[in-house]
């Protein structure tokens, strides 16, 4: 099954993500490579694309697991976890409707 794992991030956490992000892409290619991944991404703090200095407020995966326990298991073992970047983190059952 998928689930929704929906990530907020500490205010001023832009320098801790960028110095983590390549470990946190690395658990993210192996579900993709796993055929696991459905999507993934942050949330621009800001309405632009590229939101520079104003950083992200959190991010969105949604991959497939077993149960909610490994869900649940896998995002608390997130390097953003380790290193601050994440304030909180909600995971929650996704049913794919579209498209």
């Amino acid at each position: 099954m998928f689930y929704a794992i929906i990530a907020e991030d500490n205010e001023g956490s832009l320098i801790k993500r960028l110095e983590a992000r390549p470990a946190h892409l690395e658990r993210l290619k192996q579900l993709c490579a796993e055929g696991r991944l459905l999507i993934a991404g942050p949330h621009p703090a800001i309405d632009s694309e590229d939101p520079g200095e104003a950083g992200f407020s959190g991010s969105l995966i949604v991959a497939e697991f077993s149960s909610l326990i490994e869900a649940q298991s896998w995002a608390d073992q997130d390097p953003y976890v380790a290193t601050g970047v994440y304030k909180r983190i909600s995971v929650k059952p996704f049913k794919k409707v579209l498209p």
